[in-house]
């Protein structure tokens, strides 16, 4: 992990909430969105990379790891979501940035992107579907199946217990039990999930995401035509989430490329980091050209 020793832990006020980040570098703002049940540590492969040609910033997105962690359920949806990062490009002095996210991170960065297009250069979503491709897929027995543990998810208390189980084993699970390359993820890195799990307030808070997902407007929204120019990649074995969801995307993005990973999980930039670098750099070389 070269670059760890000039990773720097810094905070953020935002649409009234205090969020943690960690960022390395200088220049242009990248911006990194992770997902559940993940923090900023998801991108550890990524930041170092990127830190070259950019000012990275990998946020702990509200209710997760050090953010603060709102009470009320009500706050975790997506019109929150989009406001936290808007105030973080701005309150970080930039008007855009490239940004990136994964999961829960990609359903927001796709919401971001459609809110505010002009403060995103170019997106890259990581094992997420565009949010119509994911609507349809949950008209298919299918996705329903692969989406199960999002109605367990709505029951109060019990997923919390359920998580925290012999020593937030679970968390253990849904990555290497998940991952195709399970030497991806030493025990140091399981630990570090396990940690983020544990603080005070964070499991209830990240399981709102899911309690709110009817609300979200991911499944019902009319979602136009997107302008900004979009990478998607993709693990091909995704258990949570099929790769027909990736189908027809390029009907909602003007400017779509897509990259399919084979053998390669829903963790797709922790499993392939130095494919996943490769993709998002080719991607990105436009951008970096245009600034020599």
């Amino acid at each position: 992990m070269s670059g760890l020793e000039t990773w720097q832990h810094e905070y953020i006020t935002t649409n009234g909430i205090k969020l943690h980040y960690v960022t390395q570098g200088e220049g242009e703002l990248m911006l990194m969105l992770h997902g559940f049940p993940e923090f900023w540590y998801s991108w550890r492969h990524q930041i170092p990379e990127f830190a070259k040609d950019f000012k990275v910033v990998a946020l702990d997105l509200r209710g997760y790891n050090e953010s603060d962690k709102p009470s009320k359920q009500s706050a975790y949806v997506m019109d929150e979501f989009i406001k936290d990062i808007e105030g973080v490009i701005k309150g970080l002095g930039y008007d855009r940035c490239a940004l990136m996210g994964h999961d829960w991170g990609g359903a927001i960065a796709w919401s971001f992107a459609y809110a505010h297009p002009d403060m995103v250069e170019r997106l890259i979503v990581l094992n997420l579907p565009h949010p119509a491709k994911f609507a349809e897929g949950f008209r298919t027995l299918q996705q329903l199946l692969r989406s199960a543990y999002i109605f367990f998810f709505q029951l109060p208390l019990l997923p919390e217990l359920l998580l925290q189980a012999s020593d937030y084993q679970p968390i253990e699970t849904a990555f290497k039990g998940m991952a195709v390359n399970k030497s991806a993820f030493t025990q140091a890195d399981i630990e570090a999930y396990k940690n983020a799990a544990a603080k005070r307030g964070a499991l209830t808070a990240t399981l709102n995401y899911y309690r709110n997902v009817w609300q979200q407007g991911l499944l019902s929204h009319n979602w136009g035509i997107l302008e900004v120019p979009t990478l998607m990649i993709w693990g091909e074995d995704d258990t949570a989430l099929g790769k027909e969801l990736t189908y027809g995307t390029e009907a909602y993005v003007r400017d779509f490329q897509i990259k399919y990973i084979s053998n390669c999980s829903h963790w797709v930039q922790q499993e392939q980091p130095q494919l996943v670098n490769q993709y998002m750099r080719e991607f990105l070389a436009p951008l970096l050209s245009s600034r020599s």
